[in-house]
């Protein structure tokens, strides 16, 4: 087997690797989108239960009242936080991705750069193969022309 044929299985097989760690990071990519989706709404709803809290409490709001909103208010705080702590983790989780294709990147364009090098060594070997087989023909037809000029 050439060491062409034997680097372009590796190459293959680096450069799989590599798509399999896009294909990863673009995941992980949605997961930081659909995380800051959904902060974005509880800040929202938060927001506006907060708006309708004060409209409600200008209004008269009696104590049982004023303290069901406060729960559900301390619901949401701790929804946001756990949301926070999501979208934390999954920033954290693509940014380890992103160092993970980087690396297989690098690796996939080192062994294509490799290829690129062992292709052309063949490919002037070929060519100096070539070159020899062409000049000893050429050799041999004058060594006869010249063989039959001399007897």
């Amino acid at each position: 087997m050439k060491k062409t044929q034997r680097i372009d299985m590796v190459q293959r097989v680096v450069d799989d690797h590599e798509r399999r760690k896009a294909e990863a990071l673009a995941v992980c990519e949605q997961r930081v989108r659909e995380a800051q989706t959904r902060l974005e709404e509880l800040e929202g709803y938060r927001n506006a239960y907060l708006q309708d809290f004060n409209r409600r409490a200008q209004a008269g709001l009696d104590g049982a009242g004023v303290r069901e909103y406060q729960v559900f208010l301390s619901r949401l705080d701790e929804a946001l936080h756990h949301q926070r702590q999501i979208l934390t983790q999954t920033e954290v989780a693509r940014g380890a991705e992103l160092e993970n294709w980087r690396g297989a990147a690098r690796r996939a364009a080192a062994v294509d750069t490799l290829a690129k090098h062992w292709r052309a060594e063949e490919q002037r070997a070929d060519d100096r193969r070539d070159q020899h087989e062409t000049d000893e023909r050429s050799q041999l037809s004058w060594s006869r022309g010249s063989h039959l000029r001399v007897t």
